[in-house]
């Protein structure tokens, strides 16, 4: 497992998912006790991908026998360095139902291959941006009545929008981003039907990734400023 990026500063989804890999190696009988609580604190003591990335070497994908387990760093644009990790082993939801109320499907999670989401004068928040996905091919089929659905999508994630709005709404604006599809994104196709009522698509990148884009620029202009003064002095 390599994420070319050994020197990153890790953040805190990305100790989370590897936290997610060792508690499914624990259920599989892949680690004991003593090893998961050694690792465990290890992870969350890491400040780069290259302190977490042995921490997983040797497990495999959570729910599954096969490839490396691969923690999803990411670039600086946003977009994962590697969509591998993040496709296989069984769906955690199927479907979300709001009536007067609300529901949510956010963090880590993985999407069912057939995911189905029905908001009646509620709303319901669909965030795949620290998600995990059973099948390369996801459909997401949101229906509302007076009601509305936001998914949130991360960049470099390939997305095909064909919903339709009768007296409502069914945006999107995934095609707003500049941000490439990556060539091994699971694709996912979002259809529906919404009646006095809204689906919204929008791509974003996370609140942490966020903080690190503004960390890394804030050291990048130290940097330069540094670079500026070196070259005066001499």
């Amino acid at each position: 497992m390599t994420s070319g990026l050994p020197e990153m500063h890790a953040s805190d989804a990305e100790r989370d998912r590897v936290a997610e890999v060792l508690r499914d190696a624990v259920a599989e009988g892949r680690l004991d006790m003593e090893e998961f609580d050694q690792r465990l604190d290890a992870v969350y003591k890491a400040r780069t991908h290259g302190e977490l990335e042995p921490l997983v070497r040797d497990l495999p994908v959570p729910g599954t026998g096969g490839p490396v387990a691969a923690p999803v760093f990411s670039s600086s644009s946003g977009t994962p360095a590697s969509w591998a990790g993040r496709v296989g082993g069984p769906a955690t939801s199927r479907g979300g139902f709001a009536f007067w109320g609300g529901f949510g499907r956010k963090g880590t999670w993985t999407v069912g291959r057939r995911f189905t989401a029905f908001a009646m004068m509620g709303g319901g928040e669909i965030d795949l941006r620290e998600a995990r996905f059973e099948d390369r091919d996801t459909v997401i089929r949101c229906f509302t009545v007076m009601g509305g659905i936001g998914i949130t999508v991360p960049p470099g994630l390939d997305v095909n929008v064909k919903g339709v709005g009768f007296l409502g709404g069914f945006g999107d604006l995934t095609t707003q981003s500049s941000e490439p599809v990556a060539p091994d994104s699971p694709r996912v196709t979002i259809t529906g039907f919404a009646l006095l009522g809204g689906v919204g698509v929008e791509r974003k990148i996370t609140r942490a990734e966020k903080q690190r884009l503004k960390e890394a620029r804030k050291q990048e202009k130290l940097a330069k400023k540094a670079e500026a003064a070196r070259k005066e002095l001499g």
